[in-house]
C-alpha cells in the first residue's frame, strides 16, 4: 500500500514540476516573506503546511496543533481557535535565515482540491450563510456593480449574491474588490514553482493521503486525520454533482472563462477539464 502511495506522490510532483518548467520562468526568483505568508510552521515534527482554504485546512491546522502539543485531540479544538487563535506560527514571521533553514530542512506539504468544487464550496460558505465580513465587503460591491435595479435592502446588506454575480466579479479584470484567499489560485497562494513541496495531497483522497503523510513524518500512531466537516456541518459537502448544479446557472462562455481562470491549477495538479 505504501509503495503505491509513494508512486502517486512521485507522479504528482513530476506533473507539477513539468508544468512549472513549461509555463513559469521564475526558477531563479528569490523567495520573499510574501511567498511564504500562507505557510504554517510546526517545529516539533518539522512540518511546513501551505494553507489552501476549502481543501481541509481547518482540520490540518488541528492536526498541526496536536503535533505541536497545543491540544491532546483534534476533537477538542473549536473552529475559531483554529483560525483566530494564533497558536500556529507562519513562516513569514521568521527572519531570512529562519525561513530558509526551514524551507531546506522541513517536510513541505500542501493539499489541493478540484478548482470548481473548491470555488463552489467557498461560495456556499461565504455567501449563502450570514457572514459579517463577506456580505458587507464583497457582497455589497458585487451587487452594486453587477445587479441591474438592485433593491436598497440588497445594496445595504450585501446579502443574497447569486453564483452568476459572483462569477462575474471573479472574471472581471477591473474587480470592484480585490482577490480573496478562498478563491485565489493555489499557484499564487503556495508558489509551487518556487517552493519545492515534498508532499502533494488531494482533498478527493484526503483520508488516505493525510494518514500516509502522518506516517511519513512519524506522527503518533493514535493521531489520524479528523473526518468531521468543520462548518455548516448539517449541510452536504460540496460534491461534483452540487458543483455541476451551480455551473449550470452560467453561460457556456462563462464556464469556459472560469476554466481558463483556473487553468494553471487544473494543469499543475492534473485535474481533468470538467
Amino acid at each position: 500500500k505504501w509503495k503505491s502511495l509513494y508512486e502517486i506522490q512521485r507522479e504528482r510532483k513530476r506533473i507539477m514540476k513539468e508544468t512549472c518548467s513549461k509555463y513559469k520562468s521564475n526558477n531563479r526568483r528569490i523567495i520573499t516573506p510574501y511567498h511564504v505568508s500562507r505557510i504554517f510552521v510546526e517545529d516539533k515534527y518539522r512540518v511546513l503546511y501551505c494553507e489552501v482554504p476549502k481543501a481541509g485546512c481547518s482540520n490540518w491546522k488541528r492536526v498541526l496543533m496536536v503535533l505541536n502539543g497545543l491540544a491532546s485531540s483534534t476533537k477538542d479544538i473549536q473552529h475559531n481557535t483554529v483560525h483566530y487563535g494564533n497558536y500556529l506560527k507562519r513562516l513569514d514571521g521568521f527572519d531570512h535565515k529562519g525561513i530558509y533553514h526551514r524551507l531546506n530542512t522541513y517536510t513541505k506539504m500542501l493539499f489541493i482540491r478540484e478548482p470548481f468544487e473548491k470555488l463552489v464550496s467557498a461560495f456556499r460558505d461565504k455567501f449563502e450563510h450570514p457572514n459579517n465580513y463577506y456580505h458587507p465587503v464583497f457582497g455589497k460591491a458585487i451587487i452594486s456593480r453587477y445587479r441591474v435595479n438592485a433593491t436598497k435592502e440588497a445594496l445595504r446588506t450585501g446579502s443574497g449574491v447569486t453564483f452568476k454575480e459572483f462569477i462575474q466579479y471573479l472574471l472581471d479584470v477591473h474587480r470592484p474588490v480585490g482577490m480573496d484567499i478562498h478563491w485565489d489560485h493555489v499557484n499564487r497562494l503556495c508558489s509551487p514553482c518556487l517552493i519545492d513541496y515534498d508532499f502533494v495531497g488531494k482533498f478527493e483522497s484526503m483520508e488516505e493521503d493525510a494518514n500516509f503523510f502522518l506516517h511519513l513524518i512519524g506522527a503518533p500512531q493514535n493521531l489520524t486525520f479528523p473526518k468531521f466537516k468543520d462548518r455548516h456541518s448539517n449541510e452536504e459537502r460540496t460534491t461534483t454533482k452540487i458543483t455541476q448544479q451551480y455551473f449550470a446557472q452560467l453561460s457556456p462562455s462563462q464556464r469556459q472563462q472560469s476554466y481558463d481562470f483556473y487553468y494553471m491549477d487544473y494543469l499543475m495538479f492534473n485535474y481533468s477539464k470538467p
